[in-house]
């Protein structure tokens, strides 16, 4: 009997002052995925740079059993946001303590950050020469103190293949959900998202900071138009018909689409189009001209372009490493070593 794979290990290290929010974000996004046996596909542990309590920035604290040492068994090592870095956030170095900590990490192991946690990330080295963002407000900072990050501080998290980062808060769930679609598919990561009652999807290069983050009351939104695109990607789309159903005029509704989403109605749809055709590659043996028609992009070649453009990978190659990882891990990254994609124009 074959044996059973055993399950990835994420470990995330806790830090003085960290924001409890974050640092539960790996449990609940990692924690939630399984495969088609109900089996868990991530082992999720958390350490500190000593066991004991570890102070956070609300009124409580966090007991941590495990040392640091532990860092030497993870696959991934997740940093998150602390308000209390010290000399990591103030110079740019890490404290004694906290670099003997990381020597812990070995060689090819995956590291993600949430928010200021990059600060880590960068100071250790492990940014210098890469893609890297963090929350919008540190962003200036950021690549002051780490003149040999490339910091872009528009997008909500970037992947570099081995490094990952996001900007604060909602976008570690964001990167959360990207690595296990990643690592395991769409269908995984879109489960995961309906359990964490979360969007499945947002582009990484999806700007961080929307002019209106919440629709005022008062005024229409475009959440109408939206769920009418989903149900009819498939069909050819015009903006008219999209403004039509807001009853906005063509301007008015794609000023406001750009307000509450942070991308354009073109790229909204073309991102869904890309994530209907991923699942159609991943989950049926339907013919690429038929997952072309299915998905909206008619074509078969237009499908290979735009796959190949989300995703790094032609739509064959993507389904044959999909299958060849029996659906899980080893997916290509999207875009290869690069941010997920450009900040929305």
């Amino acid at each position: 009997m074959e044996s059973e794979k055993k399950a990835h290990r994420v470990v995330v290290l806790a830090l003085t002052g960290l924001l409890p929010f974050e640092l539960g974000i790996p449990h609940r996004i990692f924690g939630r995925a399984k495969d088609p046996a109900g089996r868990p596909l991530y082992e999720i542990l958390t350490c500190g740079l000593a066991p004991g309590p570890v102070r956070t920035d609300a009124d409580f604290a966090i007991h941590v059993e495990h040392g640091p040492e532990l860092l030497a068994t993870a696959d991934t090592v997740v940093v998150p946001a602390s308000y209390e870095l010290g000399p990591v956030h103030e110079e740019g170095r890490l404290t004694d303590q906290l670099a003997a900590a990381l020597a812990h990490i070995r060689p090819g192991t995956r590291l993600v950050s949430i928010c200021t946690g990059g600060y880590v990330l960068a100071a250790a080295g492990y940014l210098d020469g890469r893609p890297a963002t963090t929350h919008w407000a540190s962003a200036e900072h950021f690549q002051r103190l780490f003149p040999a990050v490339r910091v872009d501080p528009d997008v909500l998290y970037t992947d570099d293949g081995d490094v990952l980062t996001s900007a604060g808060v909602a976008a570690g769930v964001d990167l959360c959900l990207h690595i296990v679609r990643r690592d395991h598919g769409a269908a995984v990561a879109n489960e995961v998202a309906r359990r964490t009652v979360v969007p499945p999807h947002r582009e990484g290069g999806q700007a961080q900071f929307i002019a209106r983050p919440m629709p005022e009351p008062q005024l229409a939104t475009t959440t109408a138009a939206r769920a009418w695109v989903l149900d009819r990607l498939h069909e050819p789309l015009r903006l008219t018909d999209l403004a039509r159903q807001e009853a906005m005029s063509v301007r008015t509704f794609t000023r406001r689409f750009r307000e509450e989403s942070g991308v354009s109605p073109g790229q909204w749809i073309v991102g869904r189009r890309v994530e209907r055709a991923r699942q159609l590659l991943e989950q049926t043996e339907l013919p690429m001209e038929q997952v072309a028609r299915d998905s909206g992009f008619g074509t078969a070649q237009s499908l290979r372009k735009h796959v190949q453009t989300a995703l790094g990978v032609s739509p064959t190659a993507y389904r044959r490493t999909f299958r060849a990882a029996g659906g899980t891990g080893n997916l290509p990254s999207p875009d290869g070593p690069s941010v997920i994609a450009g900040p929305a124009h």
